[in-house]
C-alpha cells in the first residue's frame, strides 16, 4: 500500500494515500496543446469544470497561461534582471493581469456555486497565486517549484493553501536544446529534495506540500519511461506525490506509426495506461483531462493496490 499522508489544505485536511484523487484540468487559455483553447470562454469553462465534478474530479485546476513545449515564458526572474528589478507585469509573455482576468471570475464562479469543491490554481506568479486563493482557491500548483517567481516562498509561506510543488528543467522553449542528463530519476529526486528544503527554509510547511515529477516538463521524450517505471523511489522524500501524464507528448511518440502522431484528443487509452502505471508506482493524486474514464481506471489501480 501507499503511504498515507495528511494534507494541509487551508482550514481542512485531506487523506492522501488510501484512494487516489483525481485532479481535473480547467485550461482558460486560447492556446493550450490539450484542448486548443476550448474552454477560454468563462462560462464555459465554469460549465466544464461543474461537468468535471460531477464526473468524479477530487480537484479541479484552474490555469491561465500554457506552459506547452516550445512556448514563450519570461519568468518573472528573467523580468526582473531584464528590467533591473522593476517586474512590471504587463512586460510579462501572459501578464499577470491577463492572467487574472482569465482565471478568477472561473474559480470565484465555481466556489460559489459548489462551496466545498477543492480548487487549485495552475500559476507560477506570485501575485496571481495570491489573488486566486482569496477569490477561492485551495491550492497552489506551481509548474516551477519556486524556480520562476522570487516572491512566490514568502507568497506561500503567508497563505494556508495547499502546495505543489513541481520539478521542472529550463523553459518549454529551451527544452528542445537541454544538454542530456544520465540519471534523469536521480536529478528530478536530488532537484525535488533541494527545493522542498528551500521551500521549508521560507517558511512553508511540509505538510502543506505536495511534489510532482513533471512528466514532460523539461524532460526529453525517452527520459520520461525510466521516471514513469522509477516512480517509487519518489517516496524516499516522504511527501505525497501528484503525477500528470495525460495527452503528453512522450505518449504520443509511443503511439506513432509511420511517422504520424496522435492528436492529444486521439490518445485517451494510453494515457490511462500511465496514469495506472504511476498510481502503482506511488502516484496518491493524478492529473488528467478526461476525468470519467479516469475514475474508473484509477478505482481498478487502487483495487490493486489494496490487495498487496
Amino acid at each position: 500500500m501507499r503511504p498515507v499522508f495528511q494534507w494541509a489544505v487551508g482550514e481542512r485536511t485531506i487523506e492522501l494515500g488510501r484512494r487516489t484523487l483525481v485532479m481535473g484540468v480547467v485550461n482558460v487559455t486560447p492556446d493550450s496543446f490539450s484542448d486548443g483553447g476550448q474552454f477560454f470562454d468563462h462560462g464555459r469553462a465554469v460549465e466544464h469544470g461543474l461537468q468535471l465534478l460531477d464526473e468524479g474530479a477530487d480537484i479541479l485546476d484552474v490555469g491561465g497561461e500554457s506552459t506547452r513545449p516550445g512556448v514563450k515564458v519570461e519568468t518573472m526572474a528573467q523580468l526582473s534582471e531584464r528590467t533591473g528589478g522593476n517586474l512590471a507585469p504587463e512586460r510579462a509573455a501572459v501578464t499577470a493581469d491577463e492572467e487574472l482576468r482569465r482565471v478568477l471570475p472561473v474559480i470565484s464562479e465555481i466556489r460559489r456555486l459548489r462551496p466545498d469543491a477543492l480548487i487549485s490554481v495552475d500559476t507560477y506568479k506570485a501575485s496571481v497565486a495570491r489573488a486566486a486563493v482569496e477569490a477561492g482557491a485551495d491550492i497552489v500548483n506551481d509548474v516551477s517549484g519556486l524556480q520562476w517567481d522570487p516572491e512566490m516562498k514568502k507568497t506561500i509561506a503567508a497563505l494556508s493553501c495547499g502546495f505543489v510543488l513541481m520539478h521542472m528543467r529550463g523553459t518549454p522553449e529551451e527544452w528542445k536544446n537541454l544538454p542530456p542528463v544520465a540519471d534523469v530519476v536521480s536529478l528530478v529526486k536530488r532537484e525535488l529534495r533541494e527545493r522542498v528544503q528551500q521551500a521549508e527554509l521560507a517558511g512553508i510547511k511540509k505538510k502543506r506540500i505536495v511534489i510532482d515529477p513533471g512528466i514532460g516538463f523539461g524532460k526529453n521524450l525517452e527520459q520520461n519511461y525510466p521516471l514513469l517505471n522509477r516512480l517509487s523511489e519518489l517516496q524516499d522524500l516522504r511527501l505525497p506525490l501528484l503525477v500528470g501524464t495525460s495527452r503528453k507528448s512522450f505518449i504520443a511518440k509511443a503511439l506513432e506509426k509511420n511517422g504520424e502522431k496522435p492528436s492529444p484528443q486521439d490518445r485517451l487509452y494510453a494515457s490511462l495506461s500511465a496514469m495506472v502505471i504511476s498510481i502503482l508506482n506511488g502516484a496518491q493524486i493524478v492529473r488528467v483531462h478526461d476525468v470519467k474514464p479516469a475514475t474508473d481506471a484509477v478505482r481498478v489501480a487502487d483495487a490493486v493496490l489494496s490487495s498487496r
